[in-house]
């Protein structure tokens, strides 16, 4: 993965996926609050077009909508790596294939003069596959459903071989492989059981689940570097009737085996 540099200054990435859908259902995926929170982060799209996504404890990113063209393209701007950085600008664009198929691309750039921000992107770039295969599973399985998070999260100290490997033993992962079948467990006997999507172990490790219980949904298990420690989450997806009730009951044995697991780091937050 590589940053394309431009004689302007221009730097940019670009991430795209088929994903199975109208441009109208894409659409809807993508470009509204409802949508991108059933597939990525809980999404607030204000009316001033202000775009506030939730990514976790103390990591709130806002960025504002510059232009608006259903259901083919927008573009945003954001402070995406806080006070003092380049603003960074985001297209979004859907593109219609055939056999009921769609291209969703995304493009984030900004200006700079050296090579100060290239690692962010890289890891804006290396991040987006996981939630990419959340999304296409959400538009093949749970089209237009509303979605209830079930969201945990966590730190370490350490190198992120070490706490993945630690993470993934510790849910039952560690040998899984694509098109298993895996039951993840916790001592408070809450647990989950589903068939692995898609399994990474680069520079942003993790599973995507598509659940079969506590009910149905697509699970998100990953690690990455945040700063000096590792950053780790469990987000449920999940859909249905039952989806509050059971991010209710779950959600404190979840993070209470979490915390068990990798203690709360002292002075920092969730990392």
């Amino acid at each position: 993965m590589t940053v394309r540099k431009e004689d302007s200054g221009r730097r940019s990435i670009q991430v795209e996926v088929e994903v199975p859908g109208t441009p109208e259902q894409v659409w809807q995926a993508i470009a509204t609050g409802e949508g991108i929170s059933a597939w990525f982060v809980p999404t607030e799209i204000r009316d001033d077009g202000a775009m506030v996504m939730d990514f976790g404890p103390g990591m709130q990113s806002v960025a504002r909508r510059t232009s608006h063209d259903p259901p083919h393209r927008f573009t945003g701007e954001s402070e995406a790596f806080g006070p003092g950085s380049p603003k960074m600008a985001t297209e979004w664009s859907v593109e219609a294939k055939d056999g009921g198929k769609c291209i969703v691309r995304v493009v984030h750039s900004l200006f700079a003069e050296t090579d100060d921000w290239d690692d962010q992107l890289d890891g804006i770039e290396s991040g987006w596959p996981a939630f990419f295969a959340v999304l296409r599973l959400y538009l093949e399985h749970f089209p237009g459903q509303p979605c209830t998070q079930l969201r945990v999260t966590g730190g370490s100290p350490g190198s992120l071989a070490d706490v993945w490997k630690k993470l993934s033993q510790s849910l039952g992962l560690a040998s899984a492989k694509a098109d298993d079948e895996v039951t993840l467990t916790a001592p408070s006997g809450v647990k989950a059981t589903g068939q692995v999507a898609r399994r990474a172990d680069n520079e942003h490790p993790g599973f995507v689940v598509v659940l079969k219980d506590p009910g149905p949904g697509i699970l998100w298990v990953g690690a990455f570097q945040m700063g000096p420690a590792i950053y780790l989450s469990l987000t449920f997806y999940l859909y249905g009737d039952e989806a509050k009730t059971i991010v209710v009951t779950d959600e404190p044995k979840w993070q209470s085996w979490l915390n068990e697991v990798f203690p709360p780091m002292e002075h920092s937050g969730s990392c």
